[in-house]
């Protein structure tokens, strides 16, 4: 049974013998076969095309994977740099900016220290440090106060003209009252004050930014952009002071005064910096007698104030 069965079984598995047989010997006949044009071993050749496919894949895949991590980075890097270049034109318009404001600053001083003042009056250069919102800028506040020698009603000019005048002093600061406040005043003249007989006094027109002069008479003639001097009288201002210049006017008559709206000389809308004159009036004689529609009021005003002070 035992010899039958062992029969049987080399019966059943003869056909994958030989089938093993026939691939061995296939695969011996196909390594050892050549191409005829590239003496290549054909399996060689068959493992070459049937890898290409898969090789193509894989590089594909791989190349396109690279540019997409290639990509991430130049991103990346790209918005380092721009973020860097944003900083660096950032640094460069603040200091272009500043290199600007410095300059401006130095012709402003320039402009203030070469101010010719009609007198020998020592001079308190200041820069202003705040304005005051509730009056509609007609009060400022300078770095300067009595440590430096600063008093109540001096005056106050810059570059253009006369700013104001002193109405308090603290150690280190004090405040002007801007020549358009409208309890502002001052003695003026049309004109030159040796040559023009057009003498009156300016007030303050508040919001407008504007003074008004006033006791000017009918008779004298005016005319757009005539200059306007301080005439000393109201022994605030010293006389020979740039005030304005004649902005409108409305003729007036014999008997009626003319009105006259003046623009400022300084530029009290951006004030940076300014220079107090340490100028007290020289008294004046019993007999001496101010010009000719000379603000007295202003005058009697401020003779009660020190009349009162002694007191």
């Amino acid at each position: 049974m035992a010899a039958i069965r062992t029969q049987k079984e080399i019966r059943q598995r003869a056909p994958w013998w030989l089938a093993g047989l026939l691939f061995a010997n296939f695969a011996v006949m196909s390594y050892d076969a050549r191409d005829g044009a590239t003496k290549q071993r054909m399996v060689r050749v068959w493992a070459q095309t049937i890898a290409y496919p898969v090789q193509r894949a894989t590089s594909f895949i791989g190349g396109h994977s690279a540019n997409i991590f290639r990509s991430i980075a130049n991103v990346r890097r790209n918005a380092a740099e721009n973020e860097e270049l944003r900083q660096q034109l950032a640094q460069m318009d603040a200091e272009l900016r500043e290199t600007r404001e410095k300059a401006a600053e130095a012709d402003r001083l320039r402009d203030l220290l070469g101010l010719t003042l009609p007198g020998s009056y020592t001079t308190i250069p200041a820069r202003v440090i705040a304005r005051d919102p509730s009056s509609w800028f007609n009060t400022v506040t300078i770095d300067r106060g009595s440590l430096a020698g600063i008093e109540n009603n001096m005056p106050v000019v810059s570059a253009g003209g006369i700013v104001g005048r002193i109405i308090s002093t603290g150690p280190l600061s004090a405040q002007v009252m801007l020549i358009t406040d409208e309890k502002s005043g001052a003695g003026a003249v049309i004109g030159q004050l040796d040559t023009s007989h057009a003498f009156g006094a300016i007030k303050g027109m508040g919001d407008n930014g504007l003074l008004e002069m006033r006791y000017i008479s009918g008779l004298e003639k005016v005319a757009v952009g005539d200059t306007i001097e301080t005439t000393g009288q109201d022994a605030i201002y010293p006389p020979r002071l740039t005030v304005g210049s004649v902005l409108e006017f409305k003729a007036g008559s014999a008997t009626q005064t003319q009105v006259i709206h003046i623009k400022p000389g300084a530029n009290l809308d951006r004030l940076e910096e300014v220079m107090v004159l340490r100028y007290h009036a020289p008294p004046r004689s019993e007999g001496e007698q101010a010009p000719p529609g000379a603000d007295q009021s202003i005058e009697r005003k401020i003779e009660k104030k020190k009349v009162s002070g002694k007191k």
